[in-house]
């Protein structure tokens, strides 16, 4: 079980609020970190700490096809993103960067800013700590898990090939 402290955020989240478009002309994953979520919260950046995770609801991600909003996130210390639903470009991009993202139809109703929460990944249960609830969350298959386990699609890959030769 991981511990993490909660960074809250609303619906549709866009990947132009994530990471603005002004920043896209870098691939410095420590550049795009230092300006994650600043059009929508002028903390995060400068507080997130290492493990944190994000709670949000409905179609985080939507917007743009762009990779760097979840390299942004998981470059700026956030190990786990739970939300009532995905926009399936941003849960495609996030496996392929090993970040971790769990969906709960109601999880971040009952969730706050700051809040302690313990997860595992391997089962899709998580504990809000703070408020005592308990919840079970959709699970990655098996193959996704291993790509998110292994920090990416790229590593995975290189993994497989490796220990086939």
């Amino acid at each position: 079980m991981n511990k993490s402290r909660v960074w809250k955020y609303g619906d549709n989240i866009d990947t132009d609020v994530i990471i603005p478009a002004r920043y896209l002309n870098t691939s410095s994953k420590e550049e795009l970190a230092e300006h994650c979520m600043e059009d929508l919260d002028k903390t995060f950046a400068k507080e997130v700490k290492e493990g944190d995770i994000i709670v949000s609801g409905e179609n985080f991600g939507c917007g743009s096809s762009r990779e760097h909003a979840p390299i942004a996130i998981k470059a700026s210390g956030i190990s786990l993103i739970i939300a009532k639903s995905f926009a399936r470009i941003f849960y495609r991009n996030a496996i392929n960067i090993g970040l971790a993202i769990l969906e709960h139809p109601y999880l971040s109703d009952e969730t706050s800013k700051n809040d302690e929460i313990e997860y595992d990944l391997s089962t899709g249960i998580v504990k809000n700590l703070t408020t005592g609830k308990e919840y079970k969350c959709s699970e990655y298959p098996k193959e996704i898990q291993k790509i998110v386990d292994k920090g990416g699609l790229i590593n995975y890959t290189r993994d497989k090939i490796t220990n086939k030769g």
